[in-house]
C-alpha cells in the first residue's frame, strides 16, 4: 500500500475539534506527518501539552487513519503531542540569510537564476543551501543532474533529518526528490504548505551563509508560509523585459511590501535581457525589448542586480545538470559574476542598515 502525505490530511480532516467548526488540519494542529511504508507518525500541535481533549483526539485520529486509508496502517502510538510553546524551537538557528527568489508570472527563467545564483554564490567560497519550493514544478534536481537522487536520513537527538544532496558546492533539497517525476501532484494549500515546511524545519541544513528558496510564480500559500516559517532576509524578482511579465513585478514587489509582510525587496534580475549568439558574442538583439527590467528597477526604486542574456548554454546546462555559472564562457561568467556579487553588496547593506526581518503571523478567523 503507498500512502502519501496527502491522504494523511484528507482523512485527519475528518477530526473536529471539540468547541470549534473547524477541522485539526484546519487549526493547523498536525505537522511533521512522517511515512515510513504502512507506518505513520505525526505531531498534533496543542495550545498546552495537558489538554483534557488529548486522548480523545488521539483516538479519533487512529480511526479516521484507519477507516479511510486502511486497517493494516500502524498509526497507533506514533502521534505525538507538543504544545504551541514546545513548536516554538529557533528554525535554522545556523543559517545567516534567507534568501527568496519569486517572479510575477512563469517561464522568466526564475529556477534557472537561482540555481545558478546558488553555485556563483558557492564559488565565493560561501555555504550555501537552495530549497525547490516550487511544489508543483520542482526542477532543481533536473537542473542540478540529481533527477534519481534520493535524500538519506539521520538521527539528531529524538528527530529523524533529511540530509541534503550536496552538488556543485551547494545543498539542495527538493520535492522533487521524493515523488516520482512522471506523477502529477494534485495537492491542496494546506499539503504543499506542509511539504515545504518539513524542507525547511526537518532537514539538516546546519552553518549556511545563504539559503535560497525558489519560489513558485506569482503569489500564494507557499508565499505566506515560508514567511510565517522563517524570518526571511529579503526578496529577489525575477523578470523578462516584455511588457506582460513586467507587468506582474508590480504585485510580486507589493506582496512582499505589503504592510502585514515587510520583507525587504532586495532587487530585480532582468533575465533574458538580450540574445548573444556564440558565434557573434559582442551582438546584442533585444528580442524581449531593451531595458525594461532596468526601467521598471528605476520605477519602483529598487536595485536592478542583473541583467542576463540569452545564451544558449544557459538554456543546455540546465538540461544538463551543469549550470552555466561553472561554465568557461566569458559571456556567461561575468554576467552570474555580476549578479552574485550585486546580491552579496545588497545583503550586506540591508544587514547594516536595517533590522531582521521578523516572521509574519496571520491570525484565524
Amino acid at each position: 500500500m503507498l500512502i502519501q502525505p496527502k491522504d494523511v490530511t484528507e482523512a485527519l480532516r475528518t477530526v473536529k475539534m471539540p468547541g470549534s467548526d473547524q477541522n485539526i488540519v484546519e487549526l493547523d494542529m498536525v505537522q511533521q506527518i512522517r511515512i515510513e511504508g504502512e507506518k505513520v507518525s505525526f505531531t498534533l500541535v496543542f495550545q498546552r501539552s495537558n489538554d483534557p481533549n488529548v486522548p480523545n483526539i488521539k483516538a479519533q485520529c487512529v480511526q479516521a487513519i484507519l477507516r479511510n486509508i486502511g486497517k493494516d496502517v500502524k498509526v497507533a502510538g506514533n502521534i505525538t503531542v507538543r504544545s504551541v510553546h514546545d513548536m516554538e524551537r529557533p528554525i535554522l538557528p545556523g543559517v545567516k540569510n534567507i534568501i527568496a527568489v519569486a517572479s510575477g508570472k512563469g517561464g522568466v527563467g526564475k529556477s534557472t537564476i537561482a540555481v545558478n545564483l546558488a553555485v556563483a554564490l558557492a564559488k565565493t567560497g560561501a555555504s550555501v543551501g537552495l530549497i525547490d519550493a516550487d511544489i508543483y514544478g520542482p526542477s532543481i534536481p533536473i537542473m542540478f543532474g540529481e533527477k534519481d537522487a534520493q535524500p538519506t536520513g539521520e538521527k539528531v537527538g529524538t528527530r529523524d533529518m533529511i540530509l541534503p544532496i550536496e552538488k556543485y558546492g551547494v545543498k539542495i533539497l527538493s520535492i522533487g526528490f521524493f515523488v516520482k517525476q512522471e506523477e502529477a501532484l494534485v495537492w491542496r494549500g494546506p499539503m504543499a504548505s506542509n511539504a515545504l515546511k518539513q524542507l525547511i524545519v526537518d532537514a539538516q541544513w546546519g552553518a549556511l551563509d545563504y539559503l535560497l528558496i525558489d519560489l513558485p510564480p506569482g503569489t500564494s500559500d507557499i508565499h505566506l508560509t515560508l514567511m510565517q516559517t522563517v524570518p526571511v532576509t529579503g526578496a529577489i524578482i525575477v523578470t523578462t523585459p516584455q511588457n506582460v511579465a513586467l507587468a506582474d513585478v508590480i504585485k510580486g514587489v507589493n506582496m512582499f511590501r505589503g504592510k502585514s509582510v515587510d520583507v525587504p525587496v532586495l532587487g530585480l534580475v532582468e533575465n533574458m535581457a538580450w540574445f548573444t549568439p556564440a558565434e557573434l558574442p559582442e551582438n546584442k538583439y533585444y528580442i524581449f525589448g531593451k531595458d525594461g527590467g532596468k526601467k521598471m528597477a528605476e520605477e519602483l526604486e529598487i536595485p536592478l542586480l542583473g541583467q542576463i542574456p540569452i545564451v544558449q548554454s544557459i538554456r543546455e546546462g540546465g538540461d544538463t545538470g551543469e549550470p552555466a555559472a561553472i561554465s568557461e564562457d566569458k559571456t556567461i561568467s561575468k554576467a552570474f559574476s555580476e549578479l552574485c556579487t550585486n546580491i552579496i553588496d545588497i545583503i550586506n547593506k540591508r544587514n547594516d542598515n536595517q533590522s531582521p526581518t521578523q516572521k509574519i503571523i496571520v491570525s484565524k478567523r
